[in-house]
């Protein structure tokens, strides 16, 4: 379950139970920070949490802000300064992390079907294509036809928009120029726009779908890697041959889970969706590998030694003499990065691992030998601004 599929199932319950909430949004960083822009909390206004805007150090102080933003029902930004290790250690937040952190604290209209939380399950249910959601978090001596927390968000299948931010004007038409580019790239980032005398800026966040993985294998030892994969709000499906293994009840976490004899593998269609080929059944992962040649797909996995695969290889080339450029930088075999795993759920840890290093484009490997920032830099074109700085002590 993502943690957007979290909000939205708390927030709901919270609704029917007639509790007023407020959302915590990461909306810009500078330096290192634990989360992100994007990252969300939920808060009650008896103090529930649901999500997390950092490692556990800003969640007592954005409790009780978002309270309050709660009482005074309009929004409003704090940021969390930690760049002087000293002084922050001593007086501030005791985040240790050396970056500035700004979060928008908004109540929650129930009624207004373009709050934040309702407009992103608008993208979320059914979701197949990325999108961007642009948010208003900063305003500074303008009139601008822009109100904090106004949202635009734009899909990238049908190029729509949804939102509440006003359109049809110069700021509208920049920030709807510039979520477009963000689309393209794939890159966060934030905005600063001129607005009469003053300034609007702008947070773009990049909203990914989930995974869509597909194992070829109903074995016992899928059950755990299923069980991961959906933990981290992939869809998974699995499919096998075998009636006795492809049973709902031992992969109650997967979406869908379906017999399909080797006969028919052939006129399955193509999803693009990463695939596992962990059916243990020569025959059965030939099969499955012909037929995933000309898929879109960008991640096939196969479970087994090298050998393996080269002999597969080569019945493979009898049919379709390029078979090894067209598997070419997309076939992981043996599959798992390199942890030593042994037991099912070692083995799990390790593919899942190596699925989310290529959606990362990361080499993997340990972050203590790597030259470079945990996270890259967020994309701005302009210093973040400082708004209500507080100091605040670690609570949770």
């Amino acid at each position: 379950m993502t943690e957007l599929q979290r909000l939205l199932i708390a927030y709901d319950e919270h609704r029917a139970a007639g509790r007023a909430c407020a959302l915590a949004s990461v909306v810009d960083v500078a330096g290192s920070a634990y989360r992100r822009p994007g990252a969300r909390m939920l808060v009650t206004e008896d103090g529930q949490l649901t999500g997390a805007i950092s490692g556990g150090c800003l969640e007592g102080d954005a409790r009780r802000r978002a309270r309050q933003t709660i009482q005074q029902g309009r929004p409003t930004v704090v940021t969390y300064d930690s760049t002087d290790p000293d002084d922050d250690l001593q007086f501030g937040a005791a985040l240790g992390c050396q970056g500035i952190v700004q979060i928008l604290l908004e109540p929650l209209d129930f009624q207004n079907p373009d709050n934040p939380l309702e407009l992103l399950r608008r993208w979320a249910e059914g979701v197949e294509a990325p999108a961007v959601v642009a948010t208003v978090f900063g305003m500074a001596g303008t009139n601008a036809a822009a109100q904090m927390g106004q949202r635009l968000l734009l899909t990238a299948d049908d190029g729509q928009t949804q939102g509440n931010l006003t359109a049809d004007s110069e700021l509208y038409d920049a920030i709807l120029a510039d979520a477009r580019a963000a689309l393209r790239a794939g890159q966060p980032a934030t905005r600063h726009y001129p607005a009469g005398a003053g300034m609007v800026r702008v947070c773009l966040e990049i909203l990914r779908p989930p995974v869509r993985l597909t194992v070829y294998g109903a074995g016992n030892d899928v059950q755990p890697l299923v069980r991961l994969a959906a933990g981290l709000g992939w869809r998974v499906r699995v499919q096998d041959g075998r009636p006795a293994q492809a049973q709902a009840q031992r992969f109650p976490e997967a979406e869908a889970v379906r017999v399909v004899p080797l006969a028919q593998v052939s006129a399955e269609p193509y999803d693009g969706s990463f695939a596992l080929l962990m059916t243990h059944n020569y025959y059965y992962d030939l099969e499955v590998l012909r037929h995933l040649l000309p898929a879109p797909g960008r991640y096939i996995g196969l479970l087994g030694p090298r050998k393996k695969y080269e002999r597969l290889l080569d019945d493979l080339r009898k049919d379709v003499p390029d078979a090894a450029q067209q598997l070419a930088g997309r076939l992981h075999s043996p599959i798992g990065l390199n942890l030593g795993g042994e037991t099912p759920e070692e083995i799990a840890l390790s593919i899942v691992a190596e699925i989310q290093a290529v959606l990362a484009g990361r080499p993997a490997g340990f972050l203590r030998d790597s030259p470079h920032p945990i996270h890259p830099p967020l994309r701005a074109d302009g210093p973040l601004v400082a708004d209500n700085q507080t100091s605040a002590a670690c609570e949770l």
